[in-house]
């Protein structure tokens, strides 16, 4: 008996160990980095994004060595983020995509050199993979994949799909996670375009942004993630999950990404906040403006009760090096995230200015800052100063902020004052602050007051931050999109594409069907003597809508294009569209369907895999809407024009020729516009510009593909220009 108690307390203290060893484990595993040298409780790091270093452009690398370097050595950023598409990986003509090694070596040497010009340690660079670098990587660590070989990531052993690193000044965390979610059987462009997060990563995601949460301290954490795919380019899961839900679930303070490049435009943000309602049918599809969704009433806000946890986050698109020469610095100042781009197609700059408070009312403001101002949860000293990072190459002379009043129509100075630098010993970065009476800018408008910090240096050289609204009082700026913005990030282009797939071959099938039916059950009221003599009787409308039957019904009367049309419909419904090569030119031929391509997955045996949904998108839709519906429409169109031109030339045959002389000027006019079948002219022109978009795709696709169109692909290559010319021959003669 008295052994037996040490024997079980020894088992039990096994026990309560095992237990808490992979507790322990996950928390050794936790990088943390303590911040030296910035003011306290601020951080701020660098984003840059689709570099794009390619063997047909070393321009972009040139830049890349010449400005960002510099940049970095002035900023001396916490970290720095580079959010995918290290290299182009395509040909010089845009339509063969795959992995260039010398792109690579380029790459490696190019960071390389940032680092000893800006003497900052590697450890800091965060390398994340874009689409372009997985452009036909059949597997991770096989042959193609340089990324495994050149990227900083694996030099420096970063295993997995998410990294994770936690800033800490003066006791305050700022969370920083990046997510690889690019394909794991690396597709070549043009069907390698969306992110495609799994189950497992998601999970990895979720563990690594709440790996602070079961802390006993409770300290609040900063939390911001960082990929290259925007959310309105990132399928669901295999169980239809997204990382907007991770990400509403944890309440980031921002989501930083690249891919779109800034073509797309400038506002390239969006606004994500759980409603209390259901969300309608449309949200899971598209969204109009950058905020949408919700309503900010802090006039009901109750501090005595305690706030239920808010759902909400940024995403915040940055551009791209390859064209714009953008690099954005952000920066967190007692849990204000803030940030300002740098454009260096004009050239270095010396100066550069982050204002980290106030806030920008159109895009920083969240929800939850409403209450913040009313309650003062984060105290009262967090409003009681404007605040602003500045780097610059010489000694700042003076910092100065102006705000202006815009609600006399014009803007008007109600604030100008000088802003004093905090001293901190062996600084990074200097902050400027000045008091004011920010409850005098408390106003119902949160576009009212604008605010802008001008920065002189010893040399005289001035710079001034772009102007910016701010509201004090936590209300939200709204701003709409320009309609390539929506097209670019407030479209949800994985959900849209099977309804949008779904809805052209349901109306293909209409008009092909329909009219046939039409044609049995009404048999001659819809006839172009019918409408002809009926026309006066009939209301606007209804001619419209009759007409338009009218058309398919005669094309239904061209019996074979009418046949030929349905079968090639239902081929591209049931069957392959085309053969070719998705990874490499030396891999094996598969096919694709509108279900993506047919593949093995790797190291799984004899296991197949759709690959490339959505992706497949980009070949599938366009060829149902611009280049198979027109040609059913312009075809329909020729065969009306046939039955038309017949009818009007066997009335003018049926006339004595003395009628001729008596016609009016309109009338001859008439007359000549059908005798020169000026419609069908126009027709035909419209089959060239159809056949010019279908003929752009095909040789996309083999150039993309290494594909030979006679062997691979000839029902959709060649069916199209056969049928239009069959067409175009069968409604010459009447």
């Amino acid at each position: 008996m008295g052994t037996r108690g040490p024997r079980l307390l020894a088992v039990l203290l096994a026990l309560v160990a095992a237990a808490a060893a992979p507790f322990a484990a996950s928390r050794d595993e936790r990088e943390v980095v303590e911040v030296s040298g910035a003011p306290d409780g601020v951080v701020w790091v660098a984003q840059l994004s689709d570099l794009h270093f390619s063997v047909h452009h070393p321009e972009r690398a040139y830049d890349f060595r010449r400005y960002v370097g510099p940049a970095l050595a002035m900023v001396n950023p916490d970290l720095v983020l580079i959010t995918g598409d290290l290299t182009d990986g395509k040909s010089k003509d845009l339509l063969t995509m795959k992995q260039n090694e010398v792109e690579w070596v380029e790459y490696e040497s190019t960071i390389n050199d940032i680092i000893r010009i800006s003497k900052l340690p590697r450890r800091i660079f965060f390398d994340l993979r874009g689409n372009h670098d997985s452009f036909g990587v059949s597997a991770s660590g096989d042959d193609y994949d340089f990324y495994q070989k050149y990227s900083i990531n694996a030099k420096l052993r970063r295993q997995g799909r998410v990294q994770s690193i936690t800033l800490e000044n003066s006791g305050q965390k700022h969370l920083f996670v990046g997510f690889d979610s690019t394909m794991e059987i690396g597709l070549r462009g043009p069907t390698n375009l969306f992110g495609h997060p799994t189950d497992k990563q998601l999970i990895e995601l979720d563990q690594a942004l709440s790996q602070w949460d079961t802390d006993f301290d409770k300290v609040p954490v900063t939390k911001i993630a960082f990929g290259h795919f925007p959310l309105s380019f990132s399928a669901l899961t295999e169980s239809g999950k997204s990382i907007k839900d991770v990400f509403l679930k944890q309440s980031l303070a921002a989501y930083l990404c690249g891919h779109l490049h800034t073509r797309f435009g400038k506002n390239l943000k969006r606004y994500y906040h759980r409603a209390v309602q259901e969300p309608s049918l449309s949200e899971h599809y598209y969204q109009f403006n950058m905020h949408q969704g919700y309503a900010i009433q802090s006039n009901k806000e109750n501090c005595s009760e305690e706030a239920a946890h808010v759902e909400e986050f940024w995403e915040w698109e940055m551009g791209d090096w390859r064209k714009s020469r953008s690099m954005r610095i952000l920066a967190i100042d007692d849990d204000h995230v803030s940030y300002t781009d740098i454009d260096f197609r004009l050239g270095s700059k010396s100066i550069i200015i982050l204002p980290t408070f106030p806030l920008d009312s159109r895009f920083m403001q969240r929800a939850s800052a409403s209450r913040d101002f009313k309650c003062h949860i984060k105290g009262a000293s967090t409003f009681d100063t404007v605040r602003a990072l500045v780097f610059s190459k010489q000694e700042i002379i003076s910092v100065s902020v102006k705000i202006y009043d815009s609600r006399p129509g014009t803007l008007e100075v109600v604030l100008d004052s000088e802003m004093k630098r905090v001293d901190s010993n062996d600084t990074r970065g200097h902050m400027y602050l000045v008091p004011w009476n920010w409850r005098a800018f408390e106003d119902p408008s949160p576009s009212r007051y604008w605010l802008q910090i001008e920065v002189m240096d010893i040399t005289g050289d001035t710079s001034v931050s772009p102007l910016r609204p701010f509201s004090v009082n936590g209300l939200t700026a709204r701003v709409n999109w320009t309609w390539k913005e929506f097209f670019a990030i407030g479209i949800q282009w994985a959900s849209i594409y099977h309804p949008a797939l779904w809805c052209a071959i349901s109306l293909i099938f209409s008009l092909l069907l329909a009219p046939q039916v039409s044609a049995v059950v009404f048999k001659d009221q819809f006839t172009y003597k019918s409408l002809y003599t009926n026309g006066n009787q009939r209301t606007f409308l209804k001619s419209l809508v009759g007409g338009f039957i009218w058309l398919f019904i005669e094309l239904a009367r061209v019996i074979l294009v009418w046949f030929l049309l349905l079968v090639y419909t239902i081929y591209l419904v049931f069957l392959p569209w085309l053969f070719g090569h998705p990874i490499t030119e030396d891999g094996s031929l598969t096919y694709m369907t509108h279900r993506g391509w047919i593949l093995k997955r790797p190291n799984s045996g004899n296991e197949v895999v759709h690959a490339g949904i959505p992706d497949v998108m980009v070949i599938v839709l366009p060829h149902l809407y611009f280049v198979l519906l027109p040609t059913i429409v312009i075809l329909a169109a020729m065969a009306a024009e046939r039955t038309a031109y017949r009818e009007h030339y066997l009335s003018r045959s049926g006339k004595k020729k003395d009628d001729y002389y008596q016609k009016s000027r309109r009338q001859m006019e008439h007359e000549n516009f059908w005798n020169g079948r000026w419609i069908r002219k126009f027709l035909c022109l419209l089959c060239l510009v159809v056949l010019w978009k279908h003929g752009k795709l095909c040789r996309a696709l083999v150039k993309a593909y290494a594909m030979n169109p006679l062997l691979h692909s000839p029902v959709l290559f060649f069916f199209i220009p056969a049928v239009m010319g069959f067409s175009i021959y069968k409604t010459s003669a009447i």
